[in-house]
């Protein structure tokens, strides 16, 4: 049984964790659920599974539900809410999926607690990748993937050392506008890009995928989570989602991780790590995947997947920079396709 804290858990990966949590009753509990303004369901989050303790963004929500709940859990708020669950004496694991920033502080926290820690939140590993698994080193516990790529590469690695490697490839969709004219570029416009044609996710990340914005972070979140030099990370084109991403060998070999595009496969591996556990929320249906294409990253999206590239330098700061000018602008991608 892994005990395990979920911060952010009204969010798009947080209703995928509870739904693998609610497959996995005797491999899975949750001891701690935090969210921001959503109280409705995080209120019947935890009348579901019965946290510890949970937490909220403001302490007027935070009175509302300790009253509806009672004695049944505690109820925390804020900053302080995240670090007390995020460091909860009987926390296992805790799966950090709130967007933005404030992921950072509640994950070195746990961390420095003895957490292994579940990261779906790019910020993290593109502000403070080194920091973190520095920490994790010294403290000796485990920074796993969520993400769909990363997740696939941890597996492929499987434990094999840097120097076999010859180079990681993250697999992308496209996203919406994989095949639209640049010309036609000025006429996108946000609704447009939140129709993704391959996963369901926040709006923010679909926005992001929609100029390949979020690959560039995710090479950088590769490069400290895999300890693997930028120049070794690269990006291919799927439109089917069906191959996660790939690790290639040395000595020529590539292995890849497939699957039919559902976070929950990622999630419950992060989760149940080392042990595989039978589900049948996921199934590939490999006469559906029949073709399986591919090509490298190209045109005009692609100057958003090369900031990834270009900004990681050793000791600078511009990825940092990056992701606050994306938090704080909504992303570049937002910006550009609200402007039509």
């Amino acid at each position: 049984m892994k005990n395990v804290v979920l911060l952010g858990s009204t969010g798009s990966i947080g209703t995928s964790t509870i739904k693998v949590a609610g497959d996995l009753p005797g491999q899975i509990r949750l001891v701690g659920l935090a969210a921001g303004n959503n109280v409705d369901l995080l209120l019947e989050q935890a009348t579901n599974h019965s946290p510890e303790a949970i937490s909220v963004s403001e302490p007027a929500k935070a009175k509302m539900l300790a009253d509806r709940l009672g004695k049944k859990a505690a109820v925390y708020c804020g900053t302080e809410g995240l670090l007390k669950l995020a460091t909860l004496p009987s926390a296992d694991i805790v799966l950090i999926a709130i967007v933005g920033t404030a992921g950072l502080e509640p994950a070195l926290a746990a961390i420095r607690a003895g957490k292994d820690i579940a990261v779906a939140s790019k910020e993290i590993l593109v502000m403070a990748g080194e920091i973190v698994m520095n920490e994790a080193r010294k403290h000796g516990v485990k920074v796993l993937a969520v993400d769909s790529e990363h997740s696939a590469i941890f597996q492929c690695l499987d434990g094999k050392p840097t120097e076999s490697v010859r180079r990681l490839w993250l697999t992308a969709s496209g996203g919406p506008f994989r095949t639209t004219p640049k010309e036609e570029f000025g006429n996108i416009t946000v609704e447009r890009a939140l129709k993704h044609p391959s996963w369901v996710m926040g709006r923010k990340i679909t926005i992001d995928s929609a100029t390949l914005f979020n690959k560039g972070l995710e090479m950088i979140e590769a490069r400290w989570l895999f300890d693997m030099p930028m120049a070794r990370v690269s990006v291919v084109v799927h439109p089917q989602s069906v191959i996660h991403s790939m690790v290639e060998f040395i000595d020529g070999s590539i292995i890849a991780q497939l699957s039919a595009p559902d976070m929950c496969l990622p999630i419950q591996y992060a989760l149940t790590y080392p042990a595989r556990v039978a589900s049948s929320r996921v199934d590939t249906n490999f006469a559906k995947s029949r073709r399986c294409g591919w090509h490298l990253a190209r045109g005009p999206q692609c100057g958003q997947r090369s900031s990834g590239r270009s900004l990681l330098q050793p000791e600078d700061r511009l990825p940092g920079n990056l992701r606050a000018r994306a938090e704080d602008n909504g992303s570049p991608s937002v910006n550009r396709a609200s402007k039509s």
